[in-house]
C-alpha cells in the first residue's frame, strides 16, 4: 500500500500547513498595535483636556472688570456751579414781653415795610407793674421834695445856731438819698414802659413774611429760649443771595465785582444778572473750595429763597475737562481714587481731584487723561497691581450722563473674542493668551 493510499484512508495523519500559523501571529500583532495606538490616542486626549481645563481655570481665576473712558466735557467760557438761593436778610421775629396774642395783621406771603405793625399782644401783668412803678415814683418824688425842704430849712437855721451841725448833715444826706430813690424809680418806670411797648410787634426791616406760627389767644413767652417760639419769619428778598463753592483751581480768578448770572429751570432761556460781592478769602479744607457770594436784584420777587439755580461766573474757563460716573470711584481712607488699567492689564489706584458734582457724575480736575481706561463699579477687593480681564461698556454720549452699569454689549468698533466678551479700543495692547483680557488698539 502506498503512502498516498494511506493518507486517503487515514486523514488524521494529515499535517497542517505552516501558512496558517503565520497568519494567526500576524493577526495577533495587528491587534496589539491597534490597542497601543488607541491607548496613546486616549492619553493624548486626556492630556489635552487637562491642559484645556487648567487654562480655563487660570482664566476664571482672573477677575473681569467693565471699563470705560472718562467723558470729555464740552468747552465753555463760563464757570457753571450749582447753588441754593437765600434771602439777603432773614430773621425770626420773637416777642420781648409775655402775654396773650390779641391780634395779628399779616399772614404768609405778605410784603411789609419797615416799622409796619405785625401783631398786638395783651400784657395785663406788665400793665399793672407799670402802674405800680408810676405810683412808687410819685411816692419817692414826694419824699424827695419833703427832704429838700427840710434840708434847706436846716441850712438856714444853722446860721443862727438854731440846730446842730449834725442835724444839718443828716437832713442833707437824707435829701440826697431820696433823690437817688427817685432816679431809681424813674429808671424802673422807663424799663416797664419799654417792656410794655413790646406788646406791639413791628417789622424790623422791609420784606416778605415766610412763616407765621401764632394765632389769636396763643400764650406768648418772651425771648427765644425755653418754651418760647418765633411769631413770624421775615425775609428780605431784594436783592437775593446765591452762595457757590468755587473749586480751588479757579479761586485766583474770583474777585468782588466779577460778572455773574443765574439760570433757573422754571425760567428757561432767561438770565438773572448779578455780580460777585464778596468771597471768604480762605479755602475750605474739607471741600477744597472757596465760598463765594453772588447778589442778584429781585425787585419783582421772581427769585424765591431756597430755590435751586445754576450760577454762571465769567471766569473764562478753558482747557479739557473730564467727567466720570460716581460708580467709578473708590472711597478709601487715603482719599478718593479711580481704578485705572495699564498696558499690562494691571490695576492702579489713581488719586483724583474732583470739581463740580452733577449728581450721577463728577467733574475730574486732576488725575486722569481722556484715553485712560477706568473700572466701573470697582470691587473693594481691587488693590494696586491686580491682574484683571477687561470688558468695554458703551461710552456715555452727553456730559452729566452716568456710564452704563453692569455687563453690556461692546461698542461697534470692538473686536469679538473667544469667550464672547468684547475687547475695547484704547491704549492697552492685546495679549497672546486670550482676546477677552486685552483692549485692542
Amino acid at each position: 500500500m502506498t503512502t498516498e493510499s494511506q493518507t486517503r484512508m487515514y486523514p488524521e495523519y494529515e499535517r497542517p500547513p505552516k501558512v496558517t500559523k503565520s497568519r494567526l501571529f500576524l493577526a495577533l500583532l495587528v491587534v496589539v498595535v491597534v490597542l497601543i495606538v488607541i491607548g496613546l490616542i486616549t492619553l493624548l486626549q486626556r492630556r489635552s483636556q487637562y491642559h484645556a481645563l487648567a487654562d480655563e481655570t487660570e482664566k476664571l481665576a482672573v477677575p473681569t472688570v467693565a471699563v470705560i473712558h472718562p467723558t470729555a466735557e464740552p468747552g465753555q467760557e463760563d464757570l457753571v456751579l450749582p447753588s441754593t438761593m437765600q434771602a439777603y436778610v432773614e430773621s425770626p421775629i420773637y416777642a420781648r414781653t409775655s402775654g396773650y396774642l390779641k391780634k395779628w395783621y399779616h399772614d404768609i406771603g405778605s410784603r411789609v415795610r419797615q416799622g409796619e405793625l405785625l401783631a398786638d399782644i395783651d400784657t395785663p401783668e406788665v400793665d399793672q407793674q407799670l402802674s405800680q412803678a408810676r405810683a412808687d415814683l410819685n411816692t419817692t418824688e414826694a419824699n424827695s421834695d419833703l427832704s429838700k425842704i427840710t434840708a434847706n430849712r436846716y441850712q438856714e437855721l444853722i446860721k443862727t445856731d438854731g440846730v446842730s451841725k449834725q442835724e444839718v448833715d443828716n437832713a442833707v444826706g437824707d435829701y440826697a438819698a431820696k433823690k437817688a430813690t427817685v432816679s431809681s424809680s424813674e429808671a424802673n418806670v422807663r424799663r416797664l414802659e419799654e417792656l410794655e411797648s413790646f406788646k406791639h410787634v413791628y417789622a424790623p426791616f422791609s420784606g416778605v413774611i415766610t412763616r407765621r406760627n401764632i394765632d389769636i389767644g396763643n400764650l406768648i413767652n418772651a425771648g427765644n429760649g425755653g418754651t418760647a417760639q418765633e411769631l413770624f419769619y421775615l425775609a428780605q428778598t431784594d436783592p437775593i443771595r446765591a452762595y457757590v463753592s468755587v473749586p480751588e483751581v479757579f479761586a485766583p480768578s474770583i474777585h468782588p465785582g466779577l460778572g455773574a448770572y443765574l439760570e433757573l429751570a422754571q425760567y428757561p432761556g432767561q438770565k438773572f444778572e448779578g455780580k460777585v460781592v464778596r468771597t471768604a478769602d480762605a479755602i475750605d479744607q474739607a471741600s477744597r473750595t472757596l465760598n463765594t457770594e453772588v447778589d442778584v436784584p429781585n425787585q419783582d420777587g421772581r427769585l424765591l429763597p431756597g430755590g435751586y439755580a445754576q450760577v454762571h461766573l465769567a471766569v473764562k474757563v478753558s482747557g479739557a475737562r473730564l467727567e466720570v460716573p460716581v460708580n467709578a470711584l473708590l472711597f478709601r481712607a487715603e482719599g478718593l481714587r479711580a481704578v485705572t488699567i495699564d498696558s499690562n492689564h494691571k490695576t492702579h489706584l489713581q488719586p483724583i481731584a474732583i470739581g463740580r458734582d452733577y449728581g450721577t457724575s463728577l467733574e475730574v480736575l486732576q488725575g486722569l487723561k481722556a484715553d485712560d481706561w477706568i473700572v466701573v463699579n470697582p470691587a473693594d477687593s481691587l488693590d494696586e497691581g491686580v491682574e484683571v480681564n477687561v470688558k468695554q461698556l458703551p461710552q456715555p454720549e452727553a456730559p452729566g450722563t452716568p456710564a452704563p452699569q453692569g455687563s453690556g454689549s461692546a461698542s461697534g468698533n470692538a473686536n469679538s473674542t473667544k469667550n464672547g466678551t468684547a475687547a475695547p479700543s484704547g491704549n492697552v495692547p492685546p495679549t497672546s493668551n486670550g482676546g477677552s483680557r486685552a483692549p485692542q488698539q
